[in-house]
């Protein structure tokens, strides 16, 4: 694969709608793949090698959100939603399943380029071998240059969200982070301006580190303030 050449992959049961994006996309250095099969979809992602998913929540036979639980079964490959209803419960239960980004439908394709561009961005490697490590005290280690984290030298399966999101709660150790400014500072990721999308994606990154939220050993919800990491 040409490393100048992000590879896609495209589900969507809407074949003008693919030949469209496969046109746009080829403009902007990508290579493209699109399916309209969500099951032949799941296959290519199996024996082929991919940067990112453009996933079709409306599909006849096996919708969007079972494809989403089948791929994170198995990889932690960036995925944006695409859906026809923009719904806040389907962006919600995205976030829950461990879509990385989510656009409804109608969109720009230039607004998809930039989307998928700043995810890239943030999981492309800068080059360096992954020496560089952040250890705390519970035996959790985040590994920045791949954007990996280990507990008790386990890998945990993180989306390339959940990953920025420990990684600012690690390095803001001590201080109590708003809603507000965890949406700031994960710029690029598609937020509801309400407070429900953050409490989901704090509680599927508890669920991965194994943390009670009666009893925290990582993170700390402040009542009425936000979250704190405290390990």
């Amino acid at each position: 694969m040409n490393a100048e050449m992000p590879k896609l992959l495209i589900i969507d049961d809407d074949v003008s709608l693919n030949e469209l994006l496969e046109n746009y996309l080829s403009d902007f250095a990508f290579e493209v793949e699109s399916v309209t099969d969500p099951r032949a979809g799941l296959s290519r992602l199996e024996a082929g090698r991919y940067e990112l998913v453009v996933l079709d929540v409306m599909m006849p036979e096996m919708d969007g959100f079972e494809v989403l639980k089948e791929i994170r079964e198995k990889s932690a490959i960036p995925v944006i939603m695409l859906t026809a209803r923009g719904e806040v419960m389907d962006r919600v239960l995205g976030l829950e399943l461990g879509a990385d980004d989510y656009l409804p439908k109608p969109f720009e394709p230039r607004e998809l380029v930039a989307r998928i561009r700043s995810i890239l961005k943030r999981v492309a490697s800068d080059g360096e071998s992954g020496r560089e490590r952040i250890a705390t005290g519970s035996g959790l280690v985040l590994i920045p240059a791949r954007k990996e984290a280990e507990l008790h030298n386990e890998l945990l399966d993180l989306t390339t969200m959940e990953y920025d999101m420990l990684e600012l709660l690690v390095k803001k150790k001590g201080r109590i982070l708003s809603r507000d400014f965890i949406m700031e500072s994960l710029k690029g990721y598609e937020w509801e301006v309400y407070d429900r999308s953050i409490d989901v994606a704090i509680s599927r990154l508890r669920a991965k580190l194994g943390d009670n939220p009666g009893s925290p050993r990582f993170i700390k919800t402040v009542r009425g303030a936000g979250y704190m990491f405290i390990d």
